[in-house]
């Protein structure tokens, strides 16, 4: 295959909500994108088909390669193959329950994989022209030391996952001050939108409002809803991301959008969008949340299954529709500090 001579960026998770929006806006930018994905028996390129060409076109500008993090030898092979200017390392196993169940993989992708990607450019002697970004999270913060979090809040990582993003963000600074290398962590917050994965909050609300609307299903069951989340918009951080690799020098950046919105603020608006009121009845796991309109039970509150998880000016907000929340402004992007209290200028 013959790709234009352009700048070159290497994506791994590029089948995930980021990588897919990510991929987006570099083609956006007149980019050649490359992305990593895993062999799957299933399709997993949902997020991405939109942006895929046969390999056999002319200009072609977005190929996808088959990798893991696990594997050494193949992400040096992709790297050699691609010469990629830039490299975001965005894949993870990312669920944080999950990562108590697979401790060990979770470590050996999320932490040593992040290893395998700089020993890569390390080894290929790419370290003066490759800029790496490294997808790190709030979830470093873990039992947080204070609120809100800054530059300067020290890291309590509290579930492997979060252990494993640990490793990888020391690892990154390690290699920029040892090696040279243009490598720089963001550390994000809470970023949503309509392709984001199932699972995950948001998505159970939205999807719950829409199959409750179509009367499909009649109860949403939540953990607390006053648990409160700093959530913007991922094709906002995207953008962040590549902002932080065109920065002369790397450094490590908190992005968030410094507003922190309830579940049950998610919940109220996401029914307002189709017309739906509610109105909240009880306390505790006894509160629930009703459709003035008709009167079902459209939440509950089960404490028990909560778990908590802990600023460029924005393009979207919360209010302009869920699943297309949006970043506030001013200090979305934000160096970072080094965890332990020291103050960054």
């Amino acid at each position: 295959m013959e790709l234009m001579a352009k700048r070159v960026a290497l994506i791994t998770g590029v089948t995930g909500q980021d990588g897919a929006y990510l991929a987006e806006f570099l083609l956006n930018k007149g980019y050649v994108v490359h992305g990593l994905k895993r062999r799957s028996s299933s399709f997993n390129t949902g997020r991405v088909d939109h942006l895929y060409q046969d390999p056999h076109e002319q200009d072609l500008r977005f190929a996808m390669h088959y990798g893991d993090l696990t594997d050494a030898t193949n992400l040096i092979r992709i790297v050699q193959e691609t010469q990629p200017d830039e490299i975001y390392n965005l894949a993870a196993q990312s669920h944080v329950q999950v990562s108590f169940e697979t401790p060990e993989y979770t470590a050996n992708a999320d932490g040593l994989g992040t290893l395998r990607l700089l020993e890569a450019i390390r080894i290929l002697n790419m370290e003066r022209r490759v800029r790496f970004y490294q997808a790190s999270t709030s979830e470093l913060y873990g039992k947080v030391q204070q609120v809100p979090q800054s530059e300067t809040t020290p890291f309590y990582p509290r579930s492997p996952y979060a252990a494993a993003k640990l490793y990888a963000y020391w690892i990154v600074v390690n290699y920029r001050e040892a090696y040279g290398i243009h490598a720089s962590n963001g550390i994000l917050f809470n970023h949503e939108g309509p392709t984001r994965g199932e699972t995950f909050v948001t998505r159970k609300i939205t999807r719950a409002v829409a199959a409750i609307e179509l009367s499909l299903q009649d109860t949403l069951f939540l953990g607390n809803l006053d648990a409160k989340r700093d959530w913007g918009h991922a094709r906002d951080y995207v953008e962040g991301m590549w902002l932080i690799t065109q920065q002369p020098d790397p450094d490590d950046y908190v992005l968030a959008t410094g507003e922190t919105r309830s579940v049950r603020e998610f919940v109220e608006e996401a029914f307002a969008q189709v017309g739906k009121a509610i109105i909240w009845r009880g306390s505790g796991v006894d509160e629930k949340g009703l459709d003035t309109r008709s009167g079902p039970y459209t939440g509950r509150d089960r404490s028990a299954l909560f778990s908590p998880h802990r600023g460029r000016s924005p393009d979207r907000r919360l209010n302009e529709g869920t699943g297309k929340t949006r970043l506030a402004p001013q200090g979305f992007i934000r160096r970072a500090g080094c965890g332990n209290g020291a103050s960054r200028s």
